[in-house]
């Protein structure tokens, strides 16, 4: 752990907002140290490739995603992309602040998904900073009403590779103006055998979250909190994605509340592991609650190399506040006021035995 808490106080140290207003090329980074490298976009501050050793020290890209910045453009599965202003779902597509009712973009059953129509996966980020065998920053100036949320908010998002194949990803936003919700998320699709080696069945994953936020029909939360005890959802004990995938509606798509108890330091979130290929990702956050997806709803997806990304050919561990807790005020709030900075910190730890 020595050497995830020395991310934690590397990422709470490093690099400050910047007022960034030219208009930006999209462009391409990469990230290297050791045998562990990164490629990026600031389209999206999207992560494009992650590529780490087997158990026999051989290297492959462990996440799905496309080789064309005119994909990227085009996607409707996020990949690898940063989510916001409000990441996850928003009940009827709007909410009331300070008595005052937004509405918002709808696009999901009615509802708003990932930041409305254009959230932060859709523009393009600025590079703030950028060396090659530490970090990347990106920033972006949202603008008052960007997608009908109310106020400015400067966010900026460092990706940084650290020790021993580790990776951290520190997500801060400040409010200028007005109050408002934020939810950051880091949307990247992982299948640990490598992203062109079929589905993630038979990866084991382990979840330390004892609870969900339970979902209708149409993925918005219901409001109340329930235990995954005797339900397909148990992940406190290792095991594999499908074994009882068959018992849900084809797949996972949900918030599990983490046992933790405040936001001032990093938790362990969830281990993920693939039998064959032997390589293990441990991820730790300051979130409360991590969204589960085992990309059921993808669909013979075009990705790198040409290869078909099929139904569960990744998973997705966004760590995130709950979904739709604008709309329901049991859950913990997102409003971030001026004066306050929201931050979001995420550790990968990739080993292979």
């Amino acid at each position: 752990m020595s050497d995830v808490s020395l991310l934690f106080c590397a990422l709470l140290g490093l690099l400050v907002l910047t007022h960034a207003h030219q208009h930006e090329k999209i462009g391409f980074y990469e990230l290297k140290r050791g045998n562990m490298r990164l490629n990026l976009t600031n389209y999206g501050a999207t992560v494009i490739s992650v590529i780490v050793p087997d158990k026999h020290g051989n290297l492959a890209d462990v996440v799905l995603g496309y080789d064309s910045i005119n994909s990227y453009e085009n996607d409707t599965c996020y990949f690898g992309a940063l989510i916001g202003r409000v990441a996850n779902r928003i009940g009827g597509a709007q909410f009331t602040l300070d008595g005052k009712t937004y509405k918002l973009p709808v696009n999901d059953h009615g509802n708003t998904l990932h930041g409305g129509t254009k959230g932060f996966s859709d523009v393009i980020w600025t590079v703030k900073s950028h060396r090659e065998d530490n970090h990347i920053t990106f920033t972006y100036d949202s603008f008052d009403n960007e997608q009908g949320f109310p106020g400015k908010l400067e966010v900026s998002v460092t990706y940084m590779l650290f020790g021993r194949n580790l990776l951290g990803v520190k997500m801060i936003a400040k409010p200028i103006d007005k109050a408002t919700p934020v939810n950051l998320a880091q949307h990247t699709y992982w299948n640990l055998r490598g992203h062109n080696s079929g589905d993630i069945l038979s990866h084991i994953v382990q979840i330390f979250g004892s609870n969900i936020t339970p979902v209708d029909n149409n993925l918005i939360p219901t409001g109340k909190v329930q235990s995954v005890q005797n339900t397909p959802y148990d992940f406190l004990k290792p095991k594999k994605v499908g074994s009882q995938i068959n018992e849900l509606p084809g797949l996972y798509d949900i918030n599990y509340v983490l046992d933790k108890n405040s936001q001032n330091h990093l938790s362990k979130v969830a281990m993920v592991r693939d039998p064959v290929s032997g390589r293990k990702m441990e991820l730790w956050s300051n979130q409360l609650g991590v969204q589960y997806y085992t990309s059921g709803m993808l669909g013979d997806t075009k990705g790198k190399g040409g290869v078909i990304y099929h139904k569960h050919a990744g998973i997705a561990l966004e760590t995130q506040g709950y979904p739709d807790s604008v709309n329901h005020p049991n859950f913990p709030s997102q409003i971030v006021h001026p004066g306050e900075t929201y931050k979001h910190y995420m550790v990968y730890r990739f080993t292979a035995s």
